[in-house]
C-alpha cells in the first residue's frame, strides 16, 4: 500500500465507499428531457434575506422550468458562526412568498427530492468520501499549521510582495512531512485541515465560459486551499464542487462575486475528475447614488432587504415581475403584448442578462406593482390589503373587516376595463387611497382651482334637490348636467371649449364642487361609484358639512 492510500486511510478509517460508488449506486444520473438544466440556489441561513438572492433564485428557478427541467433549494449551513436560529426557514418562506417554487430540497413541507439531504451541515460523509480519494491519490494532505504560523506567513508575502495564501515554500512545512510524521501528529491529538495540493503555478491561465459573459480568462488556482476544516465540515470551495457533482447540477447560477473563486472550483472538479457544469454569474442589483452606481447595500439601504417589501405590502408577484423587467429587456414588450398572461410564460434568456449590473429603481418598481395591482380583481385586491393590514396596520384592518362588502366595493371603483385606474402601488397605499371614505378619516384638500364660496354653495343647494345615491350612472350624470345652464355653465365641455366667456364653467368644474364635498379631493375614482356606495344619508350628511363649513 503506497504511502497515500495509507495516510488516506488514517485520515478518513471509517469511509468506505468511493466516490464513483456514490454517482452510480445513490446519486445515479436524472432522467430529464434532452436540453434540460438542473439548476440551484444555495443561500446561508444568516437571517438577512437581500432581494438580491431573491433575483438569482428566480434567476435559476426560469432557467431550469423554462428547459423543462428542476431546481433544487440547498441550504448551506455549514458556516455555524453566521447561521441564524430559524434562518434557513426564513428563507424558505420568503421565496415561497414570492412565487418562487423549487422541485426539490429545502421545501415548505420538509425535505424532499431523492439527492438530498439538502443541508450541507446534513451531508458530512459524502465531503469526507471525496476528500479521501484525493489524499489517496496524493492531491490533499493534512495541515497542521497553527493561526500564529499563517500570520507569520502572511507577513511574509505582504513583505516580499507576493500572492497571500497558503503555496509554494510557505506550504512546503505540512506539504513535505512524511507518513510517519502526519501519524505520530495525528494519534497525539493535534488539529488539522485538509489542503488541496494544488498544481497550479503562479501566472497560469485558466479559461472560463460563462453562459452570461462569454469567456473569461483568469490566473489559475495556485493556493492549496482547505478542503476539509478541523472539524471535518467542508469549505464552500469543495462543498460546492462535491453537492453540486452529486446533485446532477448541469448549471450553476450564482452571483457575480463568484467569479474569482471561479478557478479553485475548476481546479477541484479537473482534479476529482469531474465533469464541470456550466457557470452562469449573474451582475448585482445596482443603485443610483449622487449620479453614479453602486451595489443595493443591505446598510445603506432599506430595500435591499426583503422584509422591506412585505412591510411596504409590495404583492409578492409585482416585486418578481419587476425583477424579470431587470433581468431580461425584453419582458416590458412581452407583457404589452401579452397583459393577462402568468410571468412564467415569459421566455426568459440567461444571454439577455446585464453584464453591468441592472439598476433597481424604486419609482419604476412602484409603476409595475400599480400596473400588476390593477389587473387584480376587486376581491384579491381586498383580500390582499386585509392580510396585509392585519399585520402591519391593524386600524386600517378593524375599519376594513368590520364591512367586508363596503371594503370590496372600495376596490371595485374603477376596476378592470382597458384603462383600469392604478392609484395603488402597494397595501400600505390604501390608507391614503380609502381614508375618504371613511367619516373620521375625511380631511380636506386646498379648493383654490374651484369657483368661489358662493357659486360653491348654489351647485350644492340644487343638487341636494335632486339627489339620489341609488341613480344608474346615466340618469345621476344627467341630473348633473341639468343643474349646469341654470347656474350659469355649459353642460358640454366640448361646447365650452368653442366659447368660454359664455359661461362660468362647464359641467366638469360642477362635478369638481360635488367631488369635492363627498370625499375632500379634487381626484378620485368615478364619482358616480362612489356616491353609490356612500349612500344617501352619507351624501347629504357630507354636502351639508361643507356647505356649513367650508362655503
Amino acid at each position: 500500500m503506497s504511502d497515500s492510500a495509507r495516510l488516506a486511510q488514517l485520515l478518513f478509517p471509517h469511509i468506505t465507499q468511493t466516490p464513483a460508488q456514490l454517482m452510480e449506486q445513490v446519486y445515479p444520473p436524472r432522467e430529464l428531457p434532452e436540453g434540460a438544466v438542473v439548476t440551484r440556489f444555495a443561500p446561508s441561513p444568516t437571517g438577512f434575506m437581500h432581494i438580491g438572492n431573491v433575483f438569482t433564485s428566480l434567476v435559476a428557478e426560469r432557467a431550469a422550468h423554462l428547459s423543462g427541467g428542476r431546481v433544487i433549494l440547498r441550504i448551506e449551513d455549514t458556516d455555524k458562526k453566521r447561521e441564524v436560529e430559524g434562518g434557513a426557514e426564513l428563507i424558505v418562506r420568503g421565496l415561497s412568498d414570492f412565487g418562487i417554487y423549487f422541485d426539490e430540497g429545502v421545501l415548505p413541507g420538509g425535505e424532499q427530492g431523492a439527492y438530498g439531504p439538502y443541508r450541507q451541515s446534513m451531508r458530512a460523509e459524502l465531503y469526507h468520501v471525496f476528500c479521501k480519494d484525493l489524499v489517496e491519490r496524493g492531491l490533499a494532505y493534512p495541515c497542521f499549521c497553527t493561526e500564529d504560523e499563517l500570520a507569520e506567513y502572511r507577513a511574509r508575502q505582504e513583505q516580499a510582495g507576493v500572492t497571500p495564501g497558503y503555496w509554494g515554500e510557505y506550504a512546503e512545512k505540512c506539504r513535505s512531512r512524511s507518513y510517519d510524521e502526519i501519524k505520530a501528529l495525528v494519534d497525539a491529538g493535534k488539529p488539522y485541515v485538509v489542503r488541496l495540493r494544488s498544481p497550479g503555478k503562479p501566472g497560469g491561465r485558466v479559461k472560463l465560459r460563462d453562459v452570461i459573459r462569454g469567456e473569461i480568462e483568469m490566473e489559475e488556482n495556485f493556493i492549496d486551499v482547505v478542503l476539509l476544516k478541523s472539524d471535518g465540515i467542508p469549505t464552500y470551495h469543495f462543498a460546492h464542487v462535491v453537492d453540486d457533482t452529486l446533485m446532477r447540477v448541469t448549471q450553476v447560477i450564482r452571483g457575480e462575486e463568484w467569479v474569482a473563486s471561479a478557478p479553485i472550483h475548476l481546479q477541484l472538479f479537473w482534479l476529482c475528475g469531474l465533469k464541470t457544469p456550466k457557470y452562469a454569474h449573474v451582475s448585482p442589483l445596482m443603485k443610483e447614488d449622487g449620479g453614479a452606481k453602486r451595489k443595493l447595500s443591505k446598510r445603506k439601504d432599506p430595500e435591499a432587504a426583503v422584509s422591506y417589501f412585505s412591510e411596504q405590502g409590495y404583492p409578492a408577484s409585482a416585486v418578481t415581475e419587476y425583477l424579470l423587467t431587470i433581468a431580461n429587456s425584453g419582458f416590458e414588450d412581452w407583457r404589452r403584448q401579452n397583459r393577462e398572461a402568468p410571468c412564467s410564460e415569459f421566455p426568459f434568456s440567461l444571454k439577455k442578462m446585464s453584464l453591468s449590473g441592472a439598476l433597481f429603481d424604486l419609482v419604476k418598481l412602484q409603476s409595475v406593482s400599480a400596473e400588476v395591482i390593477s389587473r387584480m380583481t376587486a376581491e384579491e385586491v381586498c383580500e390582499s390589503v386585509l392580510a396585509w393590514a392585519k399585520e402591519y396596520d391593524a386600524d386600517l384592518y378593524a375599519r376594513l373587516s368590520a364591512d367586508k362588502s363596503f371594503a370590496a366595493g372600495i376596490f371595485a371603483i374603477d376596476r378592470g376595463g382597458k384603462k383600469p385606474r392604478k392609484d395603488i402601488a402597494k397595501w400600505s397605499d390604501v390608507r391614503g387611497y380609502a381614508s375618504y371614505f371613511f367619516d373620521d378619516m375625511l380631511t380636506r384638500e386646498s379648493a383654490d382651482t374651484l369657483p368661489d364660496g358662493e357659486t360653491r354653495r348654489a351647485i350644492l343647494q340644487a343638487y341636494l334637490e335632486v339627489l339620489d345615491a341609488a341613480d344608474d350612472k346615466d340618469t345621476w350624470f344627467e341630473k348633473i348636467r341639468g343643474l349646469c345652464a341654470p347656474l350659469g355653465f355649459c353642460p358640454d365641455v366640448k361646447q365650452y371649449k368653442e366659447s368660454p366667456e359664455q359661461y362660468r364653467g362647464h359641467v366638469g368644474d360642477v362635478s369638481a364642487v360635488i367631488r369635492m364635498a363627498l370625499t375632500g379631493r379634487l381626484n378620485t375614482p368615478d364619482l358616480h361609484a362612489i356616491t353609490a356606495l356612500l349612500g344617501q344619508e352619507r351624501c347629504l350628511a357630507r354636502i351639508k358639512d361643507y356647505m356649513e363649513k367650508e362655503c
